[in-house]
C-alpha cells in the first residue's frame, strides 16, 4: 500500500497527524493459546490470539462476533476496560492490549470463549495480575511482517500530537504534549496508605524497558476497600495471588513487592493497554507524544482516547 493512500484512508481530530514509524506492520508468527481465571466473575475463560493480515488491526471474536480493539467499542464499567458491542461484553482487556502494543503485534484475531456457552459477557484471563503471562506467549510464539491480503507489505503509521492538551476527572487529570517518541509519566496519591503514598514513574515506555520495568507490575488494591467491591459484584475471582493487597493499618499483605513503586508501575501498564485503542488499521494506538498523568484511572484514560478521537468529552 501506498504510504500517501495509508495516511489518507486516517480520519482523526485536529489534533493528531499520522506519520510513518519507519517500520512495517507486523503480526504474531503462530497461535498462542492461554487460560484462567478471570478477575471480577471469577469464571475460567480461554483465549486463542492468531495472525492476521496487515491492515485488520486487533480484535476480538467471542461467539462469532468480531468487537474491534477500538474506543468506539468502549463501555463505561468498574475497575477494568470494557468493550461492547451488539450486547457481547469482553471485559479487562487492559493487560493483553498493553502486551500487545508494547510488543508490536499491530494486527491479530483474540479469539475468547467462557466455559459457559451461554454467556454473553466474558473476561480476558488475569493470572498473576499483571502483563507478563501475556508477554512470555508472544516472545515465545515470536512476531512476523504482516502482510495484506495482495501480499503487500504495509507501512506503520502514528499518530502524532499538532499541538498541547488534557483531559481531568475531579482531582484527576492527563495531559500530553508533542514529541518525537512515546514517553509516560505517571504519579498516584494515597494519603490514608502510607505504604503507598505519593508515586511516580516515567519510562520511554515502548522500547525495551517494557517487558523488564512494567509487563510485571501487578494490580493492586486496598484491603479496606475490598468488602465494598465484593458487594458490588467484583473480585470474585481476586486474591494474594493475582493482585497485591495494601492495608491503611497494616501495609503490604502480600510482600515482597517486585519494584517498591508496583502499583505506579502498573498504571503505566494499564495507561498503555488503554491508549491503545486509538490504534486503527494496524497503526500504533499510543500517540507519539510526552504523557503526564495523575491519579488516572481506566475511565480518565478512555476520555484522553475518545479527545484524541475528536469525540466530545465532558470533564468533572
Amino acid at each position: 500500500m501506498r504510504l500517501s493512500a495509508a495516511i489518507n484512508s486516517f480520519k482523526s481530530s485536529n489534533l493528531i497527524s499520522w506519520k510513518t514509524t519507519g517500520k512495517l506492520q507486523q503480526t504474531l508468527a503462530g497461535c498462542i493459546e492461554l487460560s484462567g481465571k478471570t478477575l471480577h466473575s471469577g469464571k475460567v475463560s480461554k483465549v486463542k490470539i492468531w495472525p492476521v493480515f496487515a491492515g485488520e488491526g486487533r480484535y476480538f471474536e467471542f461467539h462469532s462476533n468480531l468487537i474491534p480493539a477500538s474506543i468506539d467499542f468502549v463501555r463505561e464499567s468498574l475497575l477494568c476496560t470494557t468493550l461492547c458491542k451488539d450486547g457481547y461484553k469482553i471485559r479487562t482487556v487492559e493487560h493483553l492490549l498493553s502486551a500487545l502494543e508494547a510488543k508490536g503485534i499491530d494486527n491479530c484475531r483474540i479469539q475468547i470463549q467462557s466455559l459457559d456457552s451461554e454467556d454473553t459477557e466474558v473476561e480476558v484471563p488475569f493470572f498473576d495480575g499483571s502483563a507478563n503471562a501475556w508477554v512470555e506467549a508472544i516472545e515465545q510464539v515470536g512476531r512476523k511482517e504482516a502482510l495484506d491480503r495482495c501480499g503487500n507489505n504495509v507501512e506503520k503509521l502514528a499518530p502524532h500530537l499538532s499541538e498541547p492538551f488534557y483531559v481531568s476527572r475531579n482531582d484527576s487529570f492527563m495531559v500530553a504534549f508533542p514529541a518525537s517518541k512515546v514517553h509516560i509519566s505517571c504519579g498516584i496519591d494515597f494519603p490514608k496508605v502510607p505504604a503507598i503514598g505519593c508515586q511516580w514513574f516515567s519510562s520511554a515506555a515502548l522500547d525495551d524497558s517494557y517487558e523488564k520495568h512494567i509487563a510485571c507490575s501487578r494490580t493492586f488494591c486496598i484491603y479496606e476497600e475490598v468488602e465494598h467491591m465484593c458487594s458490588m459484584g467484583l473480585i470474585k475471582g481476586g486474591s494474594l495471588d493475582n493482585a497485591i493487597v495494601c492495608s491503611a493499618t497494616k501495609g503490604w499483605l502480600n510482600p515482597p513487592l517486585r519494584f517498591p513503586d508496583e502499583p505506579c508501575r502498573h498504571k503505566v501498564l494499564d495507561l498503555i493497554g488503554d491508549l491503545s485503542l486509538f490504534a486503527r488499521s494496524g497503526s500504533q494506538g499510543f500517540p507519539m507524544a510526552r504523557v503526564i498523568s495523575f491519579k488516572g484511572g481506566h475511565s480518565l484514560n478512555a476520555d484522553f482516547v475518545r479527545r484524541l478521537s475528536g469525540i466530545t468529552v465532558q470533564e468533572t
